[in-house]
């Protein structure tokens, strides 16, 4: 669609811009390492993982976005045979895709072989917004070539694959905020959304904690299906993010991208 890509950037760019100041002016807790380094490195991943998506895109050689209109115009999926309205389609396709995302986090944990590269995104031992864009290449590769896969079986709009890019994006910069909504606002909104707070606990050192609380967008999933906890044990002030074995190394560059091969 046109101007898609751009609508897309400026917002991701704006909400960037909001949660770093937030983060900055007010952190919800002490940072372990220098942001500076930290942020290049999360930052340099991010633009490595855009440059891995273009090249797919030349590959497949359609996204997530262009599979939604190229399935419209073949009439492929649930949604393009059913004929809903245009907002119930919508809807629909958001809910389903962001359980969809959801699933995928969770075998990230299940799988070994998907741990190897999403252990990347957990080894960050300070969680705050440039969190939410590290990750590694390969995981990114996998991860789009589901939601294609996804999106050929359910033939959702593109505006409702665009909307869901954004809802995801800007929610998952929300989360991993090094943000403090007061106690009662927080409460209110984990009803829907997953909180900083919330999503804390998944980055806990602790098996227990960061194998819960999976959502990135909405928070039902994580209290469906049980995997939902409220607080980290140790409080949020008294618990240490990351891996267990970790040390300095995870803001360096080269060491995030070759752990997936070269540590059990």
């Amino acid at each position: 669609m046109e101007n898609e890509a751009i609508i897309r950037l400026t917002v991701f760019l704006g909400l960037f811009a909001i949660f770093a100041g937030l983060e900055t002016l007010a952190p919800r807790r002490k940072r372990t390492q220098p942001r500076t380094t930290r942020w290049l490195t999360n930052w340099v991943m991010q633009i490595i993982d855009t440059v891995t998506l273009r090249v797919l895109a030349l590959a497949l050689p359609l996204l997530a976005v262009g599979a939604a209109m190229d399935a419209g115009q073949m009439g492929w999926g649930l949604f393009n045979r059913i004929g809903l309205p245009g907002w119930t389609e919508a809807v629909l396709a958001i809910l389903i895709l962001d359980f969809a995302i959801w699933f995928q986090h969770l075998i990230t944990h299940k799988i070994p072989l998907l741990w190897r590269f999403h252990r990347v995104h957990h080894a960050d031992r300070d969680i705050d917004v440039t969190t939410a864009i590290r990750f590694h290449p390969v995981e990114i590769a996998f991860s789009i070539l589901l939601k294609i896969g996804l999106v050929y079986l359910l033939g959702p709009s593109a505006l409702a694959v665009i909307l869901f890019e954004i809802i995801l994006n800007g929610t998952a910069l929300f989360n991993h905020a090094n943000i403090r909504l007061p106690l009662g606002l927080d409460a209110l909104v984990r009803l829907a959304l997953v909180t900083p707070d919330m999503h804390r606990v998944h980055h806990s050192i602790h098996r227990a904690e960061h194998d819960s609380n999976y959502g990135f967008a909405l928070s039902i999933w994580d209290r469906i299906f049980r995997t939902y906890v409220a607080q980290p044990q140790a409080g949020h002030d008294g618990m240490t993010i990351g891996l267990q074995w970790q040390d300095d190394r995870p803001s360096k560059l080269g060491w995030a991208l070759s752990l997936p091969f070269f540590r059990k």
